[in-house]
């Protein structure tokens, strides 16, 4: 029987407030603490770090510390403990573990770790340029963490039991993501909340497998165009029985951490979203499953039992995902400052870009670089830790 775990969250954002709030001396003098917008201007990263607990006997500010001691530019502001904030309660019935849970971290077994990088002059930063200098800090501060604790890790371990520690994200952001309230959160379906891409499930029940997968992988990677990749994959599948789709329905799995990020998201108050490139029929299976509060999705054009191979317009692409978001922000009176999109494939990235913070899940290349934050150690729960969260530790 599963069992229900109880974890808490704190509701607000004082930690980094007062994060902030400890830096004012080194910002301009002008600037407003209050205004996030401002904020945005300025050269000021929140650096969010996630490890392993099997490296918890190392001292990982020791290394973090290192490497801004060689950047002349950059001052290090550790984020103190959530100790003052209001926290939320969450509660998640436990599911048997999957294939996909042996290669991300448990919740249990991940460690947070929250800062301020502050620049040592005060300066303003152009939008695009500050992208890019996240970017670069990200890729250097990534692999010398990478390097520096996977040496330290296999000195403490027996000769011959050595290991690679490849396990670390570090999420460069600008502050202003942290002090926002968000109250939107879009999610991509297919290998975003579930493991599966549904599409290739139903191919492989047709018996056109590899053909269907090999299109979709292209179109993932942003090789092909998604409409015309989705009406080739579509017109494969005439004939399927619509017998099969209850049973491709019992297969899907959720992805890891996906109950506990949209569980925590909801008593966060946050009103949550399914965008898909799939079809409705599974989706709303999904979201039943997870307690989404609405669904986007393609309708399956079926005709006496069996699937058509004909599209229905609007197909939901890149394009209409963005739009999708847009009108519903615009719809719940929702500034698009306060919106959280999350996918994997390159048709995510339109929604992605018009959100405050897009956040790339075990994504492709291109998104990944694209991306404001990129989750590859974690699961889904990566999703809150981007967003500034301490590390989820079940209640006692």
């Amino acid at each position: 029987m599963p069992k229900n775990t109880s974890y808490s969250l704190p509701k607000d954002s004082k930690a980094w407030q007062q994060a902030v709030d400890s830096i004012a001396a080194l910002l301009p003098e002008d600037t407003n603490l209050q205004d996030f917008d401002a904020l945005q201007s300025l050269p000021v990263f929140a650096l969010i770090v996630v490890l392993p607990t099997q490296v918890s006997a190392l001292d990982i500010h020791q290394y973090v510390q290192s490497w801004v001691d060689e950047q002349p530019s950059w001052h290090l502001v550790t984020v103190a403990e959530d100790t003052d904030a209001s926290f939320v309660n969450i509660t998640v019935s436990d599911t048997e573990p999957t294939a996909a849970d042996a290669q991300r971290l448990p919740f249990t077994h991940t460690q947070v770790y929250r800062y301020l990088l502050v620049p040592v002059t005060d300066t303003l930063m152009h939008p695009g340029k500050k992208t890019a200098a996240a970017h670069i800090i990200d890729d250097q501060l990534t692999a010398r963490l990478r390097r520096d604790l996977t040496e330290e890790y296999n000195n403490t371990r027996s000769t011959g039991n050595t290991g690679n520690i490849n396990v670390v994200d570090c999420h460069i952001l600008s502050v202003g993501h942290m002090l926002r309230t968000h109250k939107l959160a879009c999610f991509d379906m297919d290998s975003t909340l579930i493991e599966q891409e549904v599409i290739v499930e139903l191919a492989k029940t047709a018996g056109i497998g590899e053909e269907v997968e090999a299109i979709t992988e292209a179109a993932m990677r942003g090789e092909i165009d998604f409409d015309e990749s989705f009406a080739q994959r579509v017109a494969l599948l005439k004939g399927t029985s619509t017998d099969v789709l209850d049973d491709i329905c019992s297969r899907l799995t959720l992805s890891t951490g996906a109950r506990t990020t949209i569980s925590a998201l909801k008593a966060l108050g946050y009103h949550t979203v399914l965008v898909s490139g799939g079809f409705t029929y599974f989706a709303r299976y999904i979201a039943e499953q997870l307690g989404i509060d609405e669904v986007h999705a393609n309708a399956l054009d079926i005709e006496e039992g069996e699937v058509t191979g004909h599209i229905q317009w609007p197909i939901v692409n890149g394009a209409k995902k963005a739009a999708i978001v847009e009108h519903t922000a615009e719809r719940l009176g929702i500034e698009m400052s306060q919106v959280v999109c999350v996918g994997d494939g390159a048709n995510d990235l339109p929604m992605m870009a018009l959100a405050d913070l897009g956040v790339a899940y075990h994504a492709k290349p291109i998104v990944q670089a694209r991306a404001d934050a990129a989750i590859n150690v974690t699961g889904l729960e990566g999703t809150l830790y981007a967003l500034g969260y301490p590390a989820l530790a079940p209640t006692e």
